[in-house]
């Protein structure tokens, strides 16, 4: 069986609210996601800790390609200095693909980037492509909404 490593996706999206804001957003308001962009985004759920803080986890209901979907996530790493936020995937219909699949949020003026880490579950598992449209649209959804609010 051929040896299978991590790799990377990146999504990233230009963003013209405060740095602080977009990832405090991500950090403790995350749920509202459902209500920004419900198109995707149906239902959410904590599980186990506080909200914003590492070892929170959260079920999410979402539709992928028309597909509906859910992920149980878990916050691994807050680092403020860096506006990053650490989030593994521990169950759902992504690990049926991937040994293990990671969304690092990274914020800084202007910019918004989510860098997706898995390792595929075998050599032919396609590279979670379907979800960089999905996390720039939220990024650019998230943003009007801060802009408003």
């Amino acid at each position: 069986m051929a040896n299978l490593t991590a790799d990377s996706v990146v999504a990233s999206a230009a963003i013209k609210s405060p740095a602080d804001k977009f990832f405090n957003f991500f950090r403790y308001n995350m749920n509202e996601i459902i209500n920004i962009f419900p198109e995707a985004f149906n239902g959410v759920e904590l599980l186990e800790g506080e909200e914003g803080t590492v070892g929170c986890v959260k079920r999410w209901s979402y539709i992928l390609g028309g597909i509906p979907m859910t992920a149980t996530e878990k916050i691994e790493a807050i680092d403020e200095g860096a506006k990053s936020l650490t989030i593994a995937v521990v169950e759902g219909d992504l690990l049926l693909l991937y040994k293990s699949f990671q969304g690092i949020l990274t914020v800084s003026e202007g910019l918004a980037e989510w860098t997706l880490v898995f390792e595929k579950a075998t050599p032919d598992t396609p590279p979670p492509e379907d979800y960089v449209p999905l996390a720039n649209t939220l990024c650019t959804l998230v943003d009007a909404f801060l802009l408003l609010n």
